[in-house]
């Protein structure tokens, strides 16, 4: 595959000889950061947090570490399996502490480091930022990052984790997230069948049906699924009914701008075979029903997308069964096998 590669080099060595638990010097090696070719340049600023060994190795046990959570049995791994695109794998909300359910489903975890903002309402402006939310929300994770830090701090083995990887700082809230980011940054998903097709790679070739798919997402789908993330990050308002057990009006709530009432972030379809249930609030089971509710069950409930307004006044997206069928089978080719089974991600 043909990669630009970003290398960072940060030549910061750490003398740890010094320090209570003596771990003897270390200096952290560089990952590199491979971007694919047919990838966006990324949005992270790697230069305020560079991608080490040791970094990520701790952000991966932070990632798994059940203490970030108040009853320390809920990870962030809990609600985002890697099998399934680190989506909570079944549930149409995402599960908390003591059995609380939260508001939404749990997004996919990947190419994180490509996107501006973060959760469904955009609530995070900032990958090191964003895992404050679920680590503090009282139907997650339910914790405070003081508690956090007392806690790792009490372990001889993060003690050394983080000596490594941030040097005399230590255990502090800032290194806590930016362990985090370095895990998630090196979450890349781009190889997938459709990938590999576009690129040129492996002879690589979509079927008949694959590519009507392809013809018919691009003259139906790409305007909101743009570009090789497959989302234009933005924020609509696609006419699902309001549920009226969660009254979640998405984007409005971080604004109260009534603009964005009832809008969400445009998802990513990378690896969409995998990560059902979908929608904001995990209401469609299956790519069949999200189609059918595009082709006839959009509603106005007052903000929808007028992109999505057909010449009658209703709306939707018109989809005929052939054109249904070959959009799902071309969805399947964004299902990229190699990162959800890679052994990088996965826990020890």
């Amino acid at each position: 595959m043909k990669l630009i590669r970003l290398s960072i080099l940060v030549g910061l060595s750490f003398g740890l000889t010094h320090c209570s638990d003596d771990v003897g010097p270390y200096t952290p090696i560089n990952l590199e950061v491979e971007i694919p070719s047919n990838f966006p340049d990324l949005t992270y600023t790697l230069e305020n947090n560079p991608v080490t060994d040791a970094g990520f190795d701790l952000g991966k046990k932070l990632f798994y570490e059940g203490r970030l959570s108040v009853n320390n049995s809920i990870p962030c791994a809990f609600c985002h399996e890697q099998a399934f695109a680190f989506t909570h794998h079944g549930h149409t909300l995402s599960h908390g502490v003591n059995g609380e359910i939260g508001l939404r489903n749990a997004p996919p975890i990947q190419n994180m480091a490509f996107q501006k903002e973060f959760m469904w309402d955009g609530a995070a402006t900032h990958l090191d930022l964003q895992p404050i939310i679920p680590l503090t929300s009282d139907v997650e994770m339910g914790e405070t990052l003081a508690n956090v830090l007392a806690k790792l701090k009490k372990d001889p083995e993060y003690k050394t984790l983080f000596r490594r990887a941030f040097g005399e700082s230590g255990i502090n809230a800032e290194n806590l997230l930016k362990a985090l980011s370095q895990f998630m940054v090196m979450m890349i998903s781009s190889n997938s069948t459709y990938d590999k097709y576009v690129r040129n790679e492996d002879n690589v070739q979509l079927s008949p049906l694959e590519l009507a798919g392809l013809y018919t997402f691009k003259s139906k789908c790409s305007s909101c699924h743009a570009g090789e993330l497959f989302t234009d990050q933005s924020y609509r308002n696609n006419g699902l009914p309001v549920n009226p057990k969660l009254m979640d009006k998405g984007r409005y709530a971080i604004f109260e701008d009534e603009n964005d009432l009832y809008k969400f972030k445009v998802p990513s379809l990378r690896n969409i075979e995998v990560t059902f249930p979908y929608m904001h609030d995990g209401r469609f089971q299956t790519l069949e029903a999200v189609l059918n509710f595009y082709d006839h069950g959009m509603t106005n409930n007052g903000n929808v997308d007028p992109s999505l307004l057909r010449p009658d006044g209703s709306y939707g997206i018109d989809l005929t069964t052939e054109e249904k069928e070959s959009l799902i089978a071309f969805l399947k080719t964004l299902t990229d096998t190699e990162f959800l089974n890679d052994e990088r991600f996965a826990e020890y």
